[in-house]
């Protein structure tokens, strides 16, 4: 009787589980999901809390407008993370593919030998340990960093304008964005870029490590980067040739998000079990994986009605660049994109007319709200208490009927009403920009703070005549790299392309309609959105 386990165990079925991770600004997180895709486990890293020694602040360092991370850091960040994974009782063995994501625009610089070391890594050690002496860049620029307007501008100036650029690369140059950090590097640290055997983005540099040698970076994470041509999806020439020389050679030719890389590093096999057929599928940026987590389809549109008002979209043909905001090669439809508008003036810039005008009071509020009709009878308001970035404006601007400028608006109800159409018909009109359509066909997905608020909901409804929704989803960048993981190996095992969407029919997470477009106030809405572009339009060339 006693060989009887051992028999069971062998014709027992495999389970397969897959590794969603997160390499954000805060913290490192990680998910693992059944077949079903339901959430087994979780565990997460706080790089201030966590790893005090690397002295970050929100994950970072701050040297006035240059802000960077400590490479080795992220990876420490990961031995603890196993470890952490390991206490939930997860059997690494189970785990089939693995996917992540990185925080977007970040750059990784990988010193010459250093892919020899990953592929050698000794299983008895911490990888922190053996990677210390693997970055000629010590400190890794982030998102954050703004410290390069001057590379922005000559690249911008050499292709013919902001515009150019955009149509080319799916964005106007931002100074966060990796090719002009690339250019920083080679003028400041010349030295340290001509050491540099690869460079990765920190979603590649994540994938690397799993990978043991170093990873391609995927169309959808590359599209932040000023240097993809979005519609060939291969490196600009041009744009290399204006970074740094030798740049192409240094960041390989970028791959589709979907694709299997090989199996799991025999570090991981030795030293946490994982089983040696575990595949590793491109990682990407933490905005796409994002849109894979809420499995958005096409016409779709996720809006985050939080601090800053952040708004994804589902583009399908051909985009059309705009000078704000951004496109990207969709992360889960190669032949799609996927647009991403953040706003600065959000929650707070709500929460301070309700103060001013509904005594601090959000029932008030949405009485106000709810008492005006549709169009405000024609009264129109723009609230940018920040400098926003969709456009850049600064300032309040109230319009009346006749599109003259007015100081204020006689009743609370008009400025109430004004702050929420004002800030929602932005958001259409530059999704529109983007290559965006309204209509009862798209669905909104809502997160964020307003997104319990139905009065509100009901005007976003409106002005996007689309049905609106909510996800049961938390963490979806973990989520998003799960799925992707679980996705990446079906198109594998399948030797052909399996839609995302199809692969997800029915395993997405559950969602709930939460209120429908009102016939007459779409149309309404149709006519007060072209006027509110000529009205934003007007107050630019004013500035």
């Amino acid at each position: 009787m006693s060989g009887v386990p051992d028999i069971l165990a062998e014709v027992a079925p495999r389970r397969s589980y897959f590794l969603g991770l997160d390499f954000s600004t805060q913290q490192l997180k990680a998910v693992v999901v059944d077949e079903k895709l339901k959430v087994l486990h979780e565990a997460a890293v706080n790089f201030d809390r966590n790893l005090p020694e690397y002295r970050t602040n929100g994950g970072v360092k701050k040297n006035g407008s240059s802000i960077t991370a400590p490479t080795v850091m992220w990876v420490k960040a990961l031995d603890l993370l196993m470890d952490q994974l390991k206490i939930t009782g997860l059997d690494f063995q189970d785990i089939s593919a693995i996917s992540g994501a990185g925080q977007q625009h970040g750059s990784v610089y990988w010193r010459k030998g250093a892919e020899k070391v990953l592929s050698t890594l000794d299983p008895t050690k911490f990888l922190f340990l053996q990677l210390a002496n693997c970055f000629s860049v010590q400190d890794s620029p982030v998102w954050m960093d703004s410290s390069t307007q001057s590379y922005c501008e000559t690249m911008e100036k050499k292709l013919g304008g902001p515009q150019k650029l955009a149509d080319l690369t799916g964005s106007r140059a931002y100074e966060r964005f990796t090719g002009h950090q690339i250019a920083k590097i080679l003028t400041e640290k010349a030295e340290l870029y001509f050491n540099t055997e690869r460079i990765s983005l920190v979603s590649s540099f994540g994938c690397s490590i799993f990978l043991g040698s170093y990873s391609p970076i995927d169309w959808s994470d590359a599209s932040g980067m000023n240097l993809l041509d979005i519609n060939s999806k291969e490196w600009d020439s041009q744009c290399l040739h204006m970074c740094a020389p030798d740049l192409k050679e240094k960041l390989d030719k970028p791959v589709v998000a979907h694709t299997c890389l090989g199996p799991i590093s025999s570090y991981f096999v030795e030293r946490y079990s994982f089983d040696p057929s575990c595949q590793v599928v491109a990682f990407t940026g933490d905005n796409p994986a994002s849109l894979a987590g809420m499995c958005l389809e096409a016409g779709d549109i996720a809006i985050s009605l939080g601090t800053s008002d952040t708004v994804f979209l589902w583009l399908s043909g051909n985009p059309t660049p705009s000078l704000e905001g951004h496109v990207f090669c969709n992360p889960v439809d190669p032949q799609a994109y996927m647009a991403l508008l953040c706003f600065k003036n959000g929650s707070l810039t709500r929460e301070r007319i309700r103060n001013v005008y509904a005594n601090r009071s959000w029932d008030q509020f949405d009485a106000l709200l709810n008492c005006t009709p549709p169009g405000n009878y024609g009264y129109v308001g723009m609230f940018f208490d920040e400098q926003e970035i969709t456009p850049k404006i600064q300032g309040t601007f109230r319009f009346d009927p006749s599109d003259q400028r007015i100081d204020a608006f006689e009743e609370a109800a008009t400025e109430v009403r004004a702050v929420i159409e004002g800030q929602l018909l932005a958001k259409r009109v530059h999704a529109e920009r983007l290559g965006f359509r309204t209509g009862e066909s798209c669905r909104v997905f809502v997160t964020g703070g307003a997104s319990n608020n139905k009065s509100i909901l009901q005007v976003l409804s409106d002005v996007f005549n689309a049905h609106i929704y909510t996800q049961d989803t938390t963490n979806s960048t973990c989520l998003g790299s799960a799925y992707r993981a679980a996705h990446g190996l079906a198109v594998k095992q399948s030797d052909a392309f399996i839609p995302f969407n199809e692969f997800m029919a029915d395993r997405r997470p559950n969602f709930t309609l939460l209120c429908s477009p009102r016939v007459e106030a779409a149309k309404l809405y149709d006519s007060m959105a072209a006027r509110y572009a000529t009205l934003e339009s007007s107050v630019l060339t004013q500035l």
